[in-house]
Protein backbone atom coordinates (compact mmCIF):
# COMPACT_ATOMS: atom_id res chain seq x y z
CA UNK A 1 0.00 0.00 0.00
CA UNK A 2 1.20 3.88 -1.04
CA UNK A 3 2.47 5.65 2.00
CA UNK A 4 -0.10 8.68 2.64
CA UNK A 5 2.02 10.09 5.85
CA UNK A 6 6.07 10.27 5.11
CA UNK A 7 8.34 10.66 7.88
CA UNK A 8 8.01 14.45 8.08
CA UNK A 9 4.42 14.57 8.39
CA UNK A 10 4.24 11.57 11.35
CA UNK A 11 6.97 13.80 12.98
CA UNK A 12 4.35 16.60 12.68
CA UNK A 13 2.05 14.54 14.36
CA UNK A 14 4.16 13.37 17.06
CA UNK A 15 4.72 16.68 17.98
CA UNK A 16 1.42 18.20 17.61
CA UNK A 17 -0.80 15.46 19.49
CA UNK A 18 2.06 13.36 22.21
CA UNK A 19 3.06 16.78 24.31
CA UNK A 20 5.92 15.71 26.96
CA UNK A 21 5.98 12.05 25.51
CA UNK A 22 7.03 12.91 21.94
CA UNK A 23 10.59 13.20 22.89
CA UNK A 24 11.23 9.96 23.97
CA UNK A 25 10.47 9.07 20.30
CA UNK A 26 12.09 9.22 16.76
CA UNK A 27 11.62 7.56 13.63
CA UNK A 28 14.51 5.95 12.20
CA UNK A 29 12.29 4.78 8.73
CA UNK A 30 9.11 4.65 6.73
CA UNK A 31 8.08 3.07 4.39
CA UNK A 32 5.77 1.01 2.54
CA UNK A 33 6.58 -2.25 4.00
CA UNK A 34 7.12 -1.14 7.91
CA UNK A 35 7.62 1.83 10.39
CA UNK A 36 10.91 1.63 12.67
CA UNK A 37 10.26 3.68 15.85
CA UNK A 38 13.14 4.92 17.89
CA UNK A 39 12.50 5.16 21.88
CA UNK A 40 15.06 6.48 24.06
CA UNK A 41 14.39 5.53 27.69
CA UNK A 42 14.90 7.85 30.79
CA UNK A 43 15.65 6.90 34.41
CA UNK A 44 11.95 6.16 34.99
CA UNK A 45 11.82 3.35 32.50
CA UNK A 46 14.51 1.41 34.15
CA UNK A 47 13.40 -0.94 36.58
CA UNK A 48 15.30 -2.77 39.09
CA UNK A 49 17.65 -5.57 38.18
CA UNK A 50 19.22 -2.57 35.16
CA UNK A 51 16.12 -3.48 32.72
CA UNK A 52 13.76 -1.35 30.80
CA UNK A 53 10.30 -1.91 32.19
CA UNK A 54 7.71 -3.73 30.37
CA UNK A 55 5.09 -0.89 30.34
CA UNK A 56 7.69 1.17 28.46
CA UNK A 57 8.23 -1.98 25.97
CA UNK A 58 4.25 -1.58 25.22
CA UNK A 59 4.34 1.80 25.39
CA UNK A 60 6.59 1.81 22.49
CA UNK A 61 4.59 -1.11 20.23
CA UNK A 62 1.60 0.90 21.09
CA UNK A 63 2.96 4.24 19.61
CA UNK A 64 4.88 2.65 16.61
CA UNK A 65 1.35 0.68 15.46
CA UNK A 66 -0.44 3.87 15.25
CA UNK A 67 2.03 5.35 13.52
CA UNK A 68 2.16 2.57 11.17
CA UNK A 69 -1.45 2.55 10.52
CA UNK A 70 -1.07 6.73 10.24
CA UNK A 71 1.26 6.21 7.13
CA UNK A 72 -0.95 3.81 5.37
CA UNK A 73 -4.08 5.38 6.06
CA UNK A 74 -3.58 9.07 6.48
CA UNK A 75 -3.83 11.59 9.91
CA UNK A 76 -6.97 9.43 11.81
CA UNK A 77 -6.23 10.70 15.12
CA UNK A 78 -9.06 8.42 16.91
CA UNK A 79 -7.71 5.18 15.89
CA UNK A 80 -7.52 3.53 19.13
CA UNK A 81 -6.07 0.39 20.63
CA UNK A 82 -8.90 -2.51 20.84
CA UNK A 83 -6.58 -5.32 21.51
CA UNK A 84 -2.51 -6.00 22.62
CA UNK A 85 -1.01 -9.48 22.69
CA UNK A 86 2.90 -8.74 23.67
CA UNK A 87 5.52 -11.67 24.67
CA UNK A 88 8.50 -10.21 26.69
CA UNK A 89 11.29 -12.67 25.63
CA UNK A 90 14.64 -11.25 26.29
CA UNK A 91 15.84 -8.55 28.79
CA UNK A 92 16.31 -5.08 26.87
CA UNK A 93 19.86 -3.09 27.65
CA UNK A 94 19.10 -0.31 29.56
CA UNK A 95 21.56 2.02 28.36
CA UNK A 96 20.67 1.28 24.61
CA UNK A 97 17.46 2.75 22.63
CA UNK A 98 14.43 0.30 21.45
CA UNK A 99 13.58 0.11 17.85
CA UNK A 100 10.24 -1.12 17.23
CA UNK A 101 9.29 -2.45 13.82
CA UNK A 102 5.80 -1.99 13.17
CA UNK A 103 3.84 -3.59 10.10
CA UNK A 104 0.47 -3.07 9.37
CA UNK A 105 -1.19 -7.02 8.06
CA UNK A 106 -4.29 -5.53 7.72
CA UNK A 107 -5.89 -1.98 7.02
CA UNK A 108 -9.65 -2.19 7.37
CA UNK A 109 -12.16 -0.27 7.29
CA UNK A 110 -13.36 -0.84 10.99
CA UNK A 111 -10.51 -2.74 12.19
CA UNK A 112 -6.83 -2.92 11.53
CA UNK A 113 -4.16 -5.65 13.14
CA UNK A 114 -0.41 -5.90 13.00
CA UNK A 115 2.70 -6.61 14.62
CA UNK A 116 5.37 -4.69 16.04
CA UNK A 117 8.99 -6.45 16.63
CA UNK A 118 11.11 -4.61 19.39
CA UNK A 119 14.85 -4.96 19.30
CA UNK A 120 17.99 -3.37 20.37
CA UNK A 121 19.61 -1.07 17.69
CA UNK A 122 22.59 -3.18 16.22
CA UNK A 123 21.04 -6.37 17.57
CA UNK A 124 18.73 -9.55 15.29
CA UNK A 125 18.13 -10.33 19.05
CA UNK A 126 14.21 -9.79 19.30
CA UNK A 127 13.13 -8.73 23.05
CA UNK A 128 9.61 -8.27 23.16
CA UNK A 129 6.64 -9.51 20.13
CA UNK A 130 3.51 -7.74 19.90
CA UNK A 131 0.12 -8.01 18.29
CA UNK A 132 -2.10 -4.63 17.58
CA UNK A 133 -5.52 -4.61 16.68
CA UNK A 134 -6.73 -0.71 16.04
CA UNK A 135 -10.43 0.07 15.82
CA UNK A 136 -10.49 2.18 12.93
CA UNK A 137 -12.49 5.88 13.56
CA UNK A 138 -15.74 6.51 10.82
CA UNK A 139 -14.68 8.55 7.84
CA UNK A 140 -16.42 11.55 9.69
CA UNK A 141 -13.75 11.54 11.88
CA UNK A 142 -10.74 11.17 10.31
CA UNK A 143 -8.32 14.96 10.09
Amino acid sequence: MALLMDKPALETVLARDFGDLARLFAFDAVSEEALTLRLTPEAGHIRSGGTVSGPTMFLLADVAFFFAILSQAGDVAMAATTNAHIDFLRKPAADQPLLGEARVLKLGRTLSTGSVTIRNPGSDRVLAQAQMTFAMPPKEHAM
